[in-house]
């Protein structure tokens, strides 16, 4: 019989439970103990309803009180040098992902330590920690390592999982050298780490584990032969050394050759079919005897229903080449990168329900993984076989999907718009000649601290019981406070602070025809910090002017320029849940030229610079770089198109965050943003060392100091940073800024931070005017 199974599910709770107890233990309202109890049961919870829908392989050990890629640095005892005083194995995992400053007690010393490094998880908007290895590294399982006390208490409950581990060579190829180390090839570690691995899956098999699932996305990727090497070494060592099964997963593409590495090794392959549906064929008639191929056939990232029809026919085909019991059924990767359930969407349904009839999420998904497992094998499932067909038609030909207004000004864009109208070296003269701004400019990213009061406010607001008068007036004099604070801090170009955003996606999404949105749509962006995607479901155009009142508010209160803040058209599109019926280009550029009435109005209303954020634009970059030209001419091109309708002297800022920014720097340039803000200080120089190789043509701040820690570097900190920014980038070229936005942060340190990050440009504008 065809199998239901499932690889991850969303750990962060129905109502993000997860997050309130790990934020309350951080800020000391609870035990570990009481966090220890609260997840469990939130653990168990997961577990019974997958169980519930018929699942019959439910996933343990992916529960993650921050991040995966840490509990698996913490498995094996990779744990840097600057950590190892911390005597508590949960205030050590939280350091390496937040950072730690604590002053010392009678029974502690003093610990003050940053995070380690965080980066995009392969194409998604979640982020892991990067680990940090060393040449010599040891490596020590842990005495009670995580999965297997996952699946421990899955079975007393008895519920049979499937424990799943970060695969061995996934973690090594996404590890780096350890700062103040040589670089040198992480992979050569793996005959270290390999018989940790063994350890883990024998305790497993020890504790009643049948099957296993590794998790080895890297497969998706383009890789050198040494990495195919590595995974061969890997899983010929685990299939010789432990009894258990194994389903090594990929995901987020296509694995094409990679798959020769592993196929004779293990006993079961999973594909995502949702990304690469071509490759059942490709793969079918490389399965040895008795192999298991698991089909990921519902989409793990997306909320829209599966179209059971086509679904079936593609398991259908992989039964007639395999048979029935060498199939299992699976989303095309783990659902944690879905929210939990449309059962809370009950707004959706009662006023758009056509809309609501389209949604499917990660309790959804196990049911169309159930339904559709049952139809291969026969089962009578024609109730919701005839229900998924109404719905998807419905989708299909419904009049909320297209605008033809909006696709006839795309299908006539004209050429100049695709780009400003001066070069570079003269607008920077006509800005300069406006703005008057010394040298090391120093801003922020555009976000201030978002209160409990600021909160409150929008939730009183929200339900009615803060009028429109009150709410735009407390709105007015959050702003004012901000801008008086920069000033203080005396910041060179300011922001408004955005008290009225409540997310920098979400907020425009409200502004504009084609988004609707989740009561509880929450997805996890790393550690505890939740997002909750729009829903791109039509035609998008500007439904009247966005952010006018508030910035030209904003720059009344001060003679200094004020930053425009604007999200870009790619990162409107990455950070929502995307509609996947019409071509991501088209739906690109239809935002961007919905921005770009924004852009224009707001120069019109003496706004001096805009800062059009694309932090999801190397995210958004396909897995093989054999599909990277196609995209990158479009979503460049639409961020120009965004921002080229104003004057020479109007500056056009840009944000991005974590990311490879090497790999595309030309495309980078092409954006021809005159200033771009970078998140930076988590790669130890690593994303500097471009600049010894090629020259960014335009302005650029590499951020200072990491914004998604408590923790505030000193003034010495941050001057060695910049004097290392300097080391690749010209002086009247260099802007001082934080990494990101301060939404996140508390005022105390925002202004600490902030303090310091000014006096440090103040001494190198001393430094290089003298």
């Amino acid at each position: 019989m065809v199998t239901a199974t499932n690889l991850g599910f969303p750990y962060v709770g129905s109502e993000r439970q997860l997050k309130k107890l790990v934020e309350s233990y951080w800020s000391g309202k609870i035990t570990e103990q009481a966090l220890r109890e609260g997840y469990s049961k939130i653990q168990e919870s997961h577990w019974k309803v997958q169980q519930e829908k018929g699942l019959q392989h439910i996933p343990s050990g992916e529960f993650t009180l921050y991040d995966r890629t840490l509990d698996t640095i913490q498995m094996l005892g990779a744990i840097p040098q600057r950590y190892q005083n911390i005597s508590n194995p949960l205030d050590q995992f939280f350091a390496m992902g937040r950072g730690l400053q604590r002053a010392a007690t009678e029974t502690t010393a003093k610990v003050d330590v940053p995070s380690m490094e965080m980066k995009k998880w392969f194409d998604t908007n979640y982020h892991f920690i990067v680990p940090e290895l060393e040449q010599d590294q040891t490596f020590q399982l842990e005495a009670n390592p995580r999965v297997v006390e996952q699946f421990k208490a899955a079975k007393a409950l008895n519920i049979h999982t499937r424990p799943v581990l970060v695969g061995p060579v996934t973690f090594l190829r996404l590890a780096k050298a350890a700062k103040g180390v040589q670089e040198f090839d992480t992979l050569t570690l793996l005959p270290k780490v390999l018989p940790l691995y063994v350890q883990v899956l024998n305790q497993l098999k020890e504790a009643g584990a049948d099957w296993v699932q590794i998790d080895e996305p890297i497969l998706i990727l383009d890789l050198e032969d040494k990495v195919n090497a590595a995974l061969e070494t890997a899983y010929k060592t685990i299939n010789a050394e432990t009894s258990i099964k194994t389903l090594v997963a990929a995901y987020f593409g296509r694995v094409e050759k990679n798959i020769l590495s592993v196929k004779d090794h293990v006993d079961a392959i999973h594909l995502d079919l949702v990304r690469a549906p071509e490759e059942l064929d490709t793969i079918l008639p490389l399965l040895n005897k008795n192999q298991v191929l698991s089909v990921g056939v519902v989409d793990g990232r997306n909320i829209w229903i599966n179209n059971l029809e086509k679904s079936i026919a593609l398991v259908k085909k992989a039964v007639d080449a395999l048979g029935q019991d060498r199939v299992f059924v699976a989303p095309s990767c783990s659902l944690a990168h879905s929210p939990y359930s449309t059962s809370f969407e009950t707004k959706i349904k009662e006023k758009n329900p056509e809309l609501y009839s389209w949604l499917s999420f990660s309790v959804e998904k196990c049911a169309e993984i159930v339904t559709i497992a049952k139809a291969v094998n026969g089962e009578d499932v024609k109730t919701e076989l005839d229900a998924n067909a109404a719905a998807v038609e419905s989708r299909r030909t419904s009049p909320q999907t297209v605008n033809p207004t909006v696709r006839d000004r795309v299908a006539k864009i004209p050429a100049e718009a695709w780009k400003r109208p001066s070069p570079f070296n003269t607008r920077r003269e006509a800005q300069v000649k406006k703005l008057k701004l010394p040298l090391f400019p120093t801003t922020t990213i555009g976000s201030f601290p978002q209160t409990k009061e600021i909160r409150v406010a929008r939730q009183q607001f929200n339900k009615g019981t803060l009028s429109q008068a009150d709410y735009d007036a407390y709105i007015k004099s959050q702003m004012k406070q901000m801008v008086e604070a920069q000033e203080k801090l005396d910041l060179d170009v300011l922001v408004h602070g955005e008290p009225e955003r409540n997310d920098m996606v979400e907020h425009f999404g409200h502004l504009l025809h084609g988004y609707d949105f989740s009561a509880n749509g929450w997805v996890c962006s790393y550690g505890s910090r939740c997002v909750k995607p729009p829903i791109i479901f039509g035609d998008v155009s500007r439904r009247q002017p966005m952010t006018i009142d508030e910035i030209k508010y904003a720059q009344s209160l001060t003679s200094r320029p004020m930053k425009g803040m604007l999200t870009g058209p790619v990162t409107m599109m990455k950070w929502s849940f995307v509609r996947d019926d019409i071509p991501a280009n088209e739906l690109c550029a239809q935002v961007g030229l919905a921005l770009r009435d924004e852009v224009v109005d707001l120069e019109a209303a003496g706004i001096p610079c805009i800062q059009v954020d694309e932090p999801a634009i190397r995210e958004g970059l396909p897995i093989r770089r054999a599909d990277w030209d196609a995209y990158l001419e479009w979503s460049v091109g639409c961020f120009r198109l965004s921002t080229s309708g104003v004057r020479d002297e109007t500056q056009i800022h840009t944000h991005m965050c974590y990311s490879d920014f090497n790999d595309i720097f030309d495309a980078i340039a092409a954006m021809d943003a005159d200033v771009i803000t970078i998140e930076n200080s988590k790669s130890d120089e690593k994303l500097l060392k471009i600049f010894e190789s090629k020259k960014y043509p335009n302005e650029i701040g590499p951020g200072l100091y990491d914004i998604h820690s408590p923790r505030v570097p000193s003034v010495e900190e941050m001057k060695q940073r910049f004097a290392d920014m300097l080391k690749y980038i010209p002086p009247h070229l260099l802007w001082a800024n934080p990494d990101c936005g301060l939404k996140s942060r508390q005022w105390p340190e925002t202004n600490a931070a902030l303090a310091n990050m000014v006096e440090v440009a103040k001494f190198f504008r001393a430094q290089h005017q003298a």
